[in-house]
């Protein structure tokens, strides 16, 4: 089998959803192939000649080879000055590319006439979130219309060429496309309309988080049949097993394999290994959340079994040593973080972690801290307890604050996600979030903050009267009038106006590594 990973999403690791299904295929004894398209198709993109107009662009041009070998070393991290032009100069020649066709092209995106990503990150990324009368990831149509013409796409010459050669060279039975994320949807499309040109009778698979909400959302009537022989939702291990005609057995799982990818060539200062050690969230409470509305069911490796396959994918990766492990984790057990702490993995780790009353213990956090644990991404939401109360966030602001000063006493980086205008929101609750974002600025390393996206299928939308909040048959999100009057323009402003300037917050917000965000900040604590 062929498994793919298109463009475009942040190539600074391997991508783990393919790796985990090439463990599975191989310990069946079925082969495969793996293709990380969307790290060689920017690259290919880059080496490209760009007619530089601008004083900027020359210079970009002139420094790529230096930055792309920059952002693979560990000094660059050492100033956020130099790394940040770096990365703009990177960015800046890739999105000249894009200009041409109309295409807003980043390290991180792909958008293309009017396209929106589904998402609002309350952060000014340059772009505009409106949605016109161009091609659209959220109409089956528009993708349907990439695959017909996929000379169309640019990343054609790239994917061409290297589709034709590889599938040649390793005859595969089925190719599985992993798609994950909207910015991937028109180059996944555009590769199956190639695939299906050239070799009619070759199955292709589709998989990867942003299917698996698809096939989730109630309204889903498979609008690709005829060009996608399968679409699989959740993990695919046993499918794609019994797809190849194998007899799936969970004895015979074997950890993901990364065999066959380019480990020194992603855009990091080291190597990053990512590691999912479940799926599915163990709380599963909080309203609103996607993965409630999608009734993804949490499916958890046991502790020491994902000990055991860490060592064993850092073993097989050498010689290229593991610089960070990537827990993928929605929330990184209780069970696993201490078991980390009793056998740590041998280098520095992060990941996402729940506000739990674990990790207010002082010594438990000294603990990690010497197991590795670098940074922790913690889903904060509102610093309002009717808020998180509302939600059922499960947690008070008491626990909150015993846990933020726990971890910066033990020397842990923290990046906080906020969550603004939810339904039980209003400005006066915005502005008690700000100020205690305000009063524990010394513990809050790093800040993500997002304005609310009601779930298409979340079952609280039925006490709110909803409309939809984009055009188009793949939407994920419905628009809703919010009970308490607090708009998203209001939402915005008071981001803008009030949040953002802060004289304790706007240091946070300016630490933010550009693009890469949340990837490269283990780096740079």
């Amino acid at each position: 089998m062929l498994l793919i990973y298109p463009p475009v999403a942040k190539a600074c690791e391997a991508p783990a959803g393919i790796a985990r299904l090439a463990g599975a295929l191989r310990g069946h004894g079925l082969p495969c192939t793996l293709l990380d398209a969307n790290l060689e198709g920017q690259l290919f993109l880059l080496a490209r000649p760009v007619v530089a107009h601008d004083a900027w662009s020359r210079r970009a041009a002139k420094n790529l080879a230096g930055n792309l070998a920059a952002l693979r070393s560990p000094e660059l991290y050492a100033s956020l000055a130099r790394y940040r032009r770096a990365v703009a100069d990177v960015n800046r020649l890739f999105a000249l590319g894009g200009r041409k066709r109309r295409i807003s092209l980043s390290l991180g995106n792909y958008q293309d006439d009017g396209q929106d990503d589904g998402q609002d990150d309350g952060q000014d990324n340059g772009q505009d979130n409106g949605q016109d009368n161009g091609f659209s990831p959220l109409k089956s149509a528009d993708l349907l219309r990439a695959a017909e013409i996929p000379e169309a796409n640019i990343f054609f010459p790239y994917f061409a060429d290297r589709l034709l050669s590889l599938i040649e060279k390793s005859n595969p039975a089925m190719v599985g496309l992993s798609l994950n994320y909207l910015s991937q949807a028109p180059t996944t499309f555009a590769m199956a309309g190639f695939i299906k040109k050239n070799y009619p009778s070759l199955p292709i698979v589709l998989g990867g988080g942003l299917v698996t909400s698809w096939l989730r959302n109630p309204a889903w009537r498979d609008p690709f049949a005829g060009l996608i022989a399968h679409c699989l939702a959740g993990p695919g291990e046993e499918a794609l097993v019994r797809l190849l005609g194998g007899e799936f057995s969970f004895a015979r799982m074997q950890s993901p394999s990364y065999t066959g990818l380019p480990l020194s060539d992603y855009l990091a200062p080291g190597l990053i290994l990512p590691y999912a050690a479940s799926s599915g969230c163990y709380w599963n409470r909080c309203l609103f959340c996607p993965e409630k509305a999608e009734g993804n069911p949490y499916r958890q490796i046991p502790p020491a079994t994902a000990l055991a396959e860490i060592a064993e994918i850092a073993a097989a990766v050498r010689p290229a040593q593991p610089r960070l492990l990537h827990l993928l984790d929605n929330a990184v057990s209780p069970a696993l973080m201490q078991a980390l702490a009793t056998a740590p993995p041998g280098f520095d780790w992060y990941g996402f972690a729940r506000l739990s009353p674990l990790l207010a213990e002082a010594d438990f956090c000294r603990a990690l801290r010497l197991s590795g644990c670098r940074l922790l991404k913690l889903g904060l939401e509102s610093g309002d307890q009717s808020v998180l109360d509302a939600m059922d966030k499960g947690q008070d602001l008491v626990l909150i604050e015993k846990v933020l000063q726990a971890l910066a006493a033990a020397g842990i980086a923290t990046y906080v996600y906020l969550l603004f205008g939810t339904p039980a929101e209003s400005l006066r609750e915005a502005r008690r979030t700000m100020a205690f974002v305000a009063r524990h600025h010394r513990a809050i390393t790093f800040l993500n903050l997002a304005i609310f996206n009601m779930p298409i299928g979340s079952p609280e939308a039925a006490s709110l009267a909803t409309s939809a909040f984009y055009e188009g048959d793949l939407s994920l999100y419905s628009d809703f009038a919010h009970p308490k009057g607090w708009s998203r323009p209001e939402v915005r402003r008071f981001l803008e106006q009030e949040f953002k300037r802060h004289p304790a917050i706007a240091p946070i917000l300016q630490r933010d590594p550009p693009i890469f965000t949340s990837n490269h900040a283990p780096f740079f604590v």
